[in-house]
């Protein structure tokens, strides 16, 4: 019922900038909403940006005026643009989605294979 495609990661200086993407194919009855995550090696993994359904945006404090996640409606993707790169912003970053099969159903959630962004000189 939900299929992501996650692209733009990669190797990037630190101050560099990146653009992650992230196509949505669903057939569900709602996606409240898409957003970015991030896992580095022996952390948790975190939310980075996340936006919902009616536009409320949420930023991880770390990451609040260097990055901005958008829509793009005419792909259904959504899309995290990353500047003044840092090398703590090294991770495996995935996308996910939350949705409603049904209206009375609850929220499910699902994940991105993930994609690697690495800061480093």
């Amino acid at each position: 019922q939900v299929q992501l495609v996650e692209s733009g990661g990669g190797l990037v200086q630190p101050g560099g900038s990146l653009r992650l993407s992230c196509e949505v194919s669903a057939s569900v009855f709602t996606l409240n909403s898409m957003g970015w995550y991030r896992q580095a090696p022996g952390k948790q993994r975190e939310l980075v940006a996340e936006i919902t359904n009616d536009d409320q945006l949420e930023y991880a404090d770390s990451v609040k005026g260097r990055f901005d996640i958008s829509r793009d409606n005419a792909k259904n993707a959504v899309l995290l643009q990353m500047n003044s790169l840092r090398p703590e912003d090294t991770a495996v970053y995935y996308c996910n989605v939350k949705y409603k099969i049904q209206p009375a159903y609850p929220i499910h959630s699902h994940w991105g294979q993930g994609t690697q962004v690495t800061v480093s000189s």
